[in-house]
């Protein structure tokens, strides 16, 4: 059967090319092509020996990735993509603009197990986890269709990464590679609805990249009624992981807090979120939270925003107020490709669709 050559860390490619009885700098020029050109086929890669090709081709496949839908806000240029991969499943990514370079939100998964109560992400089931290669695509394939150079890249996508560790830790791997995109981990940020053993598992790596953690409630009643997760992963064993995370990268750990009217934006809660925090390196971005029709949550108003973005402020903890973009597309993930599973379900007949799951890949 052929690999996913995309997949592939540096030394792992040059130990396939030196079996293959080629020489070690073939690899790097094999790797170069992969990640640095985005070649999509080896007869691209003009500068290596017909019988690398004709191995190459044997052995191993690129996997193709393709977008299928593009939706552009009229309010801040925002541009929300659904992209299908080779086996028909679709995720979603959003192309942003920000006066300090473009930053790509992607998604780790297609579908997601974690069930937040707010989040449309869920709606549509799990179907499989992303391969490191997947993740990388969405980036070169985005790049291509929006001309730009993208700085900056959030895995706030579709999808739990910590749930999907070990191609997610690949991709971050491959991604920050000096002989590939060589993208800062300063410049990536990592989003958990906080799976508190991979969250320590990842700080041993080391790799400098920001970690984002949901919490979106001060209290374990509250969140887990909203955050299944909770119920495995209690709200303080989150912030201890992510405490020890801050401790040992020398980074500061980032609090999401998604606002939600009538549920979470008291000031008692904002006080009570503080406590929990204070005394630790970290900052809470605040998030109004985003209306999906089948949640029924809505949104705390600007004026409840800023009023709990004081309250923290007045107890010491360091905050922010994500500015919403992309609104009139739904930019927040998990809506398009749950759309596009509705349509594909009236158009085609009942139990005929493909839906292969990872078992079927």
């Amino acid at each position: 059967m052929k690999t996913d050559i995309k997949s592939f860390l540096p030394e792992e490619l040059e130990r396939e090319i030196t079996a293959a009885g080629q020489p070690k700098y073939r690899a790097k020029q094999v790797f170069n092509w992969l990640h640095v050109k985005n070649a999509g086929d080896f007869s691209q890669m003009t500068n290596l020996p017909g019988d690398l090709i004709r191995v190459l081709d044997k052995n191993f496949y690129i996997l193709p990735i393709k977008i299928k839908k593009k939706l552009v806000s009229s309010i801040d240029n925002t541009v929300k993509f659904l992209c299908e991969y080779d086996d028909g499943q679709t995720s979603e990514a959003v192309f942003m603009q920000y006066h300090y370079g473009n930053s790509l939100c992607i998604s780790s998964q297609i579908g997601c197990k974690m069930g937040c109560a707010f989040c449309a992400s869920t709606l549509a089931g799990f179907a499989r986890n992303l391969r490191a290669s997947e993740m990388l695509a969405q980036i070169s394939v985005i790049e291509a269709a929006a001309n730009s150079k993208i700085s900056r890249v959030v895995l706030m996508g579709i999808g739990e990464p910590l749930d999907n560790f070990e191609n997610v830790l690949r991709f971050l791997r491959l991604v920050s590679c000096p002989e590939g995109r060589n993208l800062s981990g300063r410049n990536i940020t990592l989003s958990t609805c906080g799976i508190a053993d991979k969250i320590y598992e990842l700080a041993e790596y080391r790799l400098g990249i920001t970690l984002a953690v949901s919490l979106h409630a001060p209290d374990n009643a509250l969140r887990s009624r909203i955050m299944p997760v909770n119920r495995r992963w209690p709200l303080e064993e989150v912030i201890k992981a992510a405490k020890y995370y801050a401790n040992k990268t020398g980074r500061r750990a980032t609090y999401e807090y998604a606002l939600i009217r009538g549920e979470n934006d008291g000031a008692d809660q904002a006080r009570r979120l503080a406590g929990l925090l204070r005394g630790s390196l970290c900052h809470v971005n605040l998030i109004p939270v985003n209306e999906v029709k089948e949640r029924g949550f809505k949104s705390a108003a600007r004026q409840g925003v800023l009023a709990f973005a004081a309250e923290l402020e007045k107890n010491g903890i360091a905050v922010t107020i994500r500015r919403s973009l992309g609104q009139d597309i739904n930019a927040a993930c998990g809506q398009l490709r749950r759309e596009e599973l509705q349509l594909a379900d009236r158009c085609s007949p009942a139990h005929t669709r493909d839906g292969r799951s990872a078992q079927n890949l």
